[in-house]
């Protein structure tokens, strides 16, 4: 069996860091317990780790004890709950993603201007709650085409979109459409909200997926941006799989099959993708290619938020950074583990896109 490892796949760098920053509070805060608003990403593997460690993840900042260390998750939060945690005392970590922030930060500006905005996105999903909680006068939640008839526009001249960043490009396409057939003055943002990392990882299954008889995402059913790699394979005519980890393959699902597609969702940790390899090479045999179609390699630095907690605690922030190579740590993995492998370069046509 041929797997095509798709790449880039997993962890984006908001989820990364997100991550990272429970991590390095745990490192440094001792006995101290760490307490997390939602679940810091869309993964149970993830969650579940960090209950193992003692991370407690709560949803309401009420139960969270006063003067206490509490992390925003990369989802973001709304003003509301920021001022609820400043009231309690508590030691507030953002580990919201910088494009969320971007999203928050585009709906501040544009109701500031007495504008209203159409937000496009799941209005039950976090991120819509905290970017909504910004300005819960100007937002109206736009799901699908069939929400447009309930919209109350007041002045069609100023009236922006404004997108969940997690969506599927196609997805969000769609409503956009319907939205500029309603409202032909309708603005649109500076530049696209949807973030560059779920863009490419969908990009990077279109671009395979011609290659392939099945297509496994490995990825959680609450993660958003998982759930639509699937739909997009499926929607391509290659049969799928949306699976947590290697425990729930089927060897049923493999009958007559000489080529899967593996990728992963932007907040699947690593090592459940190798998990899975590692089974279909067990089972099947054969070569591992890793497909790269962008190259995100990324180095930065820690929140603010937590730079000043560290550095309160005689810890130097400006020795910890935080990156992701994932190109050159899958060839590592593989050549530690004898994994027959090689890595080819993928020229995406002209209709693909995605973003650098």
């Amino acid at each position: 069996m041929k797997i095509l490892l798709a790449n880039p796949r997993g962890f984006c760098a908001g989820v990364y860091m997100a991550i990272d920053v429970v991590d390095q509070l745990l490192d440094i805060c001792g006995d101290e317990k760490v307490f997390v608003f939602h679940e810091i990403v869309h993964n149970r593997h993830v969650v579940q780790r960090f209950r193992d460690r003692g991370v407690t993840f709560v949803e309401r900042v009420e139960d969270v004890p006063e003067g206490s260390i509490l992390v925003f998750s990369a989802h973001g939060v709304s003003p509301a709950v920021r001022a609820l945690a400043k009231e309690r005392n508590l030691t507030a970590i953002d580990a919201t993603c910088p494009l969320v922030m971007k999203v928050h930060a585009g709906a501040i500006r544009y109701a500031k201007r007495g504008w209203q905005i159409l937000l496009v996105g799941h209005r039950d999903h976090q991120e819509v709650i905290g970017t909504r909680g910004e300005a819960p006068e100007a937002i109206q939640v736009v799901e699908r085409p069939e929400d447009i008839p309930d919209l109350v526009i007041h002045d069609p001249s100023k009236l922006i979109y404004l997108t969940q960043t997690t969506l599927s490009l196609d997805d969000a396409n769609v409503i956009i459409r319907a939205l500029k057939a309603a409202f032909p003055e309708l603005h649109e943002p500076p530049s696209s909200d949807i973030c560059y990392a779920t863009t490419n990882r969908q990009t990077a299954v279109r671009a395979i997926v011609p290659e392939a008889d099945f297509v496994l995402v490995v990825g959680s059913r609450n993660s958003s941006n998982s759930v639509r790699l699937t739909e997009i394979a499926t929607n391509d005519g290659t049969p799928s799989r949306l699976i947590d980890d290697a425990s729930e393959l089927d060897s049923a699902w493999f009958a007559g099959v000489d080529s899967v597609l593996v990728t992963s969702g932007a907040s699947v940790p690593e090592d459940l993708v190798h998990g899975v390899i590692e089974a279909l090479i067990e089972r099947f045999g054969g070569e591992v290619e890793q497909r790269d179609v962008h190259d995100e390699r990324v180095e930065f630095g820690l929140p603010g938020t937590l730079r000043e907690l560290m550095r309160g605690r005689g810890v130097d922030p400006d020795t910890r950074r935080i990156r992701i190579d994932r190109e050159a740590d899958t060839a590592a993995w593989l050549a530690r583990k004898h994994i027959p492998s090689r890595t080819v370069q993928v020229t995406l046509r002209e209709s693909e896109g995605g973003m650098p």
